[in-house]
């Protein structure tokens, strides 16, 4: 299994933050049946600015140590990258990280009340530039709570979306589990991935969301998430069905 968005990179961010940190991440994500992870250090969100050189450095040490503890893991390069202004042209001129880095694909994280009001016109120019936007956790972002619209028109124009594996397993409220699988049922989300930050809080919880998965859409849907985070990685197309609005009455209720 690929965990395509972690916290994992020692030091960078609020995720881990030393290298027995990120081993126990590790081993945590052994347990998940994962893999391979994509370390996805925040970057450009006010707080925190991991730039694609560092991270391409620190994701090959990190991958050196795992080996030294005789881990089974793969650790690929990327970056949540809060939306700006600049994104599409320095996307140009191969400043940022895509998913590993050769995919095509790259991250946007939008802040977690609202939505820019340049999000629709700025995700046209990075689709413009070649590259693929995966707007991750949409379903804990108040906006598109309270105008699931947004989204829909968003994901109509071609980007894609990530949902949070403990989002699905109930993890963050029944809130936001409940628009999860609304968006889910609506062809509006793609992937689901850990978003883990440790082992204590921020756990992987893939487990759990992909019995959550199976239990409410069969063993397919588990199939057709699972695959899509390998098309990811490896620059393959994403399967994805034609989005559907919420409708107002179905989406009433959720607070």
């Amino acid at each position: 299994m690929i965990d395509i968005h972690c916290h994992i990179l020692p030091g960078v961010d609020d995720g881990a933050q030393t290298l027995e940190e990120s081993l126990a991440m590790v081993r945590e994500a052994i347990d998940q049946g994962i893999d391979t992870i994509v370390a996805t250090p925040h970057h450009f969100d006010g707080r925190y600015e991991n730039h694609k050189l560092d991270v391409l450095q620190q994701v090959q040490e990190l991958n050196y140590e795992i080996q030294r503890a005789g881990l089974d893991m793969t650790i690929m390069p990327g970056q949540e990258i809060r939306l700006y202004g600049e994104m599409a042209e320095e996307l140009k001129r191969d400043e940022l990280l895509p998913i590993n880095v050769e995919s095509g694909y790259v991250f946007v994280e939008m802040p977690s009340d609202q939505v820019p009001t340049y999000a629709k016109q700025l995700l046209l120019d990075i689709l413009r530039t070649g590259y693929k936007p995966i707007i991750v956790h949409p379903e804990r972002n108040k906006k598109f709570m309270q105008e699931p619209g947004i989204l829909y028109e968003l994901v109509k124009n071609g980007a894609y979306t990530q949902v949070t594996a403990g989002s699905v397993a109930g993890k963050f409220g029944k809130s936001v589990q409940k628009f999860t699988h609304q968006l889910i049922e609506h062809n509006l989300t793609h992937l689901i991935a850990s978003d883990a930050h440790n082992v204590k809080n921020r756990g992987f919880f893939m487990k759990d969301a992909f019995r959550e998965i199976k239990k409410r859409y069969g063993a397919s849907s588990v199939y057709h998430f699972a695959e899509n985070s390998f098309y990811v990685t490896d620059g393959q197309v994403v399967a994805a069905d034609p989005p559907e609005r919420i409708k107002a009455k179905k989406f009433m209720g959720i607070f």
